[in-house]
């Protein structure tokens, strides 16, 4: 049996992007599909970042990029918000906001009445497991507990673009406990198995290996290899892209590679 070709959300064809003298987008191409999470893989400095930033528009790159079947160019920025939720790396908000007022913000562009956007921020924050959290003022939280903040705001944004949400992730595990990676990683599972499109960038090969569909390596502003866990995990690959030597093994449960 053929499996049904997935839409494609995002298409970007012949990105070139240079910063400083360095390369950081040559020539680069990718179709991002929904029902699927993407991972972007690579070193320090491989472009990872920067291409999500060029997909989400808050960078300029040359070439062609088309969002939900329209030219990124086209779209208006608060109709775009209502489909493109992006959770950075970092989130700089200063304002002794609540953490329940910063996950307010997410309805912001779906000119919800302020009682129903309470209503779903607070689902969205019971999701991110920051309930407990609520009338803390946001600038007195850790680290890990401000990126569960901020992607509870993400997830009420995308909560009615149904199956046209494209989720973008940057290192969104990089501050958190061992739990709170995994229960983050589940939910950008839930949105794809709902249709979304879920772009991540990750740091950690294992993660990438148990949680995305497709798993794409990046280095010196190209595509270093793309597929599968099984398909882009390859020890030659690795040790190529990564300049270290390593071992692939099988998960004993899950069957999905393991890095060591």
């Amino acid at each position: 049996m053929i499996a049904a070709e997935k839409h494609v959300a995002i298409s970007a064809q012949g990105l070139n992007l240079s910063l400083g003298g360095k390369t950081l987008l040559d020539n680069f191409a990718i179709d991002i599909h929904h029902g699927e999470i993407t991972a972007l893989l690579g070193p320090n400095g491989a472009g990872k970042s920067t291409l999500l930033k060029v997909l989400c528009g808050e960078l300029e790159a040359g070439g062609k990029i088309n969002l939900l079947d329209k030219p990124q160019n086209e779209w208006q920025p608060r109709q775009l918000a209502k489909y493109l939720g992006v959770l950075p790396q970092h989130s700089s908000l200063s304002f002794a906001f609540t953490a329940q007022e910063v996950a307010e913000l997410g309805g912001l562009p779906l000119s919800l009445t302020k009682r129903d956007s309470k209503v779903i921020a607070t689902e969205m924050m019971e999701k991110t497991d920051v309930t407990s959290l609520s009338s803390r003022l946001y600038p007195s939280l850790s680290g890990g507990e401000k990126q569960r903040v901020h992607f509870a705001r993400v997830l009420t944004q995308l909560s009615k673009a149904d199956d046209k949400a494209i989720l973008m992730l940057d290192e969104p595990t990089s501050a958190l406990d061992l739990a709170h990676q995994h229960k983050t990683l589940q939910i950008a599972q839930e949105m794809a198995a709902q249709g979304a499109a879920v772009i991540i960038v990750l740091h950690d090969l294992n993660l990438a290996a148990q949680y995305a569909d497709r798993l794409v390596i990046v280095n010196q502003g190209k595509i270093q290899a793309d597929g599968d866990a099984w398909q882009a995990l390859n020890p030659q690959t690795i040790e190529r892209v990564y300049g270290w030597p390593v071992t692939v093994t099988s998960h004993p449960v899950n069957d999905h590679p393991v890095i060591l």
